[in-house]
């Protein structure tokens, strides 16, 4: 494990709360304002706690966070339209469109959105919700390249690879290098990366590469963190450590990445919580019931997580559903 690494584990929220469980029993019991009057270091100001936290699936990688009047989204397809994939007859000039009622109504007014990478499943709306709400939009070189082609502004964008620990004032986002998911060939959709502004801007899912991938981990204040994957793999190296409260973990379509269910829970620490995502027909509309993408085994993935994790709590996600901070649905 990496000195940094080591550093960020140490100093997880589970293990800073432990330590202060201890330590608060190991403590004379002594009246209140006794230890001030004693010359001692006076108490620090009690910290502010965190609202509650809402958190709703928008259907393949994406999500929408809320609390305290702000909204952070990662990977928010909302539109969803056809492109043969699940029919048999896949197009990679299917053109691309935004539907702005439907997107404003699920995205909210986003702060700050977080892309993992490229592909139209993943970046779709990104375009038009940066340039009508503001939002400050991180992600990779490639995004940023393709969303200055759409005319958002360079100001509202941050480039990153992984690394990063950004701090937003109540809440920080760390950047996790990963990588795509592969298939049965050990290849993937549209890979590549752009370097620069293209002359055009896209106007088909075909126009649209991969660009690097990305995952985050978003810690709300004192409330939870969650570690959010846009895709079924990762580098295992750089998500050593994390210790998310919550894993939104992608689940594979094929058995190409060497044991990823253990490797991957292994690196994250066994979070408490897995939540599976990318499991889904993502072009089916949110509003109805949850289709499966038959490429995609979830019930072997949840029995993977159950061997590996017994004590990880799993919850299968649903597009109508408002989960709060635990991912228990809100009443």
């Amino acid at each position: 494990m990496s000195d940094n690494h080591a550093q960020r584990s140490r100093l997880s929220r589970r293990t800073v709360l432990r330590s202060a469980a201890l330590g608060a029993a190991a403590a004379p019991l002594l009246p209140a304002g006794a230890a001030a009057a004693a010359g001692g270091p006076a108490s620090p100001p009690p910290r502010r706690r965190t609202a509650p936290v809402s958190l709703r699936w928008l259907g393949t990688a994406g999500w929408r966070i809320d609390w305290d009047g702000r909204t952070v989204l990662f990977d928010p397809y909302i539109t969803r339209f056809s492109t043969g994939m699940f029919s048999g007859g896949f197009d990679p000039g299917t053109e691309l469109r935004t539907e702005a009622g439907l997107v404003r109504r699920h995205a909210g007014r986003p702060e700050v959105i977080l892309v993992s990478h490229s592909h139209w499943d993943h970046l779709n709306d990104v375009p038009y919700l940066a340039r009508t709400t503001g939002a400050q939009v991180v992600g990779t070189e490639t995004t940023y390249h393709l969303l200055r082609s759409w005319g958002v502004d360079a100001a509202q964008l941050s480039v990153v690879r992984g690394g990063e620990v950004l701090d937003f004032g109540g809440f920080t986002v760390e950047a996790v290098s990963s990588r795509h998911s592969r298939n049965q060939r050990h290849s993937y959709f549209a890979p590549g990366i752009l370097n620069a502004v293209p002359a055009a801007a896209p106007t088909t899912i075909g126009d649209l590469p991969e660009g690097d991938t990305l995952a985050f981990q978003v810690t709300i204040g004192d409330g939870p963190s969650a570690f959010l994957m846009g895709a079924s793999d990762f580098a295992e190296r750089e998500a050593d450590g994390l210790r998310p409260d919550l894993a939104m973990v992608a689940v594979p379509s094929s058995t190409a990445t060497h044991r990823y269910v253990p490797r991957l829970l292994a690196a994250l620490g066994r979070p408490g919580i897995v939540v599976p995502v990318h499991w889904d027909n993502f072009e089916t509309p949110l509003s109805g019931p949850v289709s499966r993408d038959p490429a995609v085994d979830l019930d072997g993935f949840l029995a993977a997580v159950g061997r590996e994790s017994p004590s990880s709590r799993t919850v299968v996600p649903d597009y109508r559903t408002l989960y709060d901070g635990e991912m228990r649905p809100r009443r």
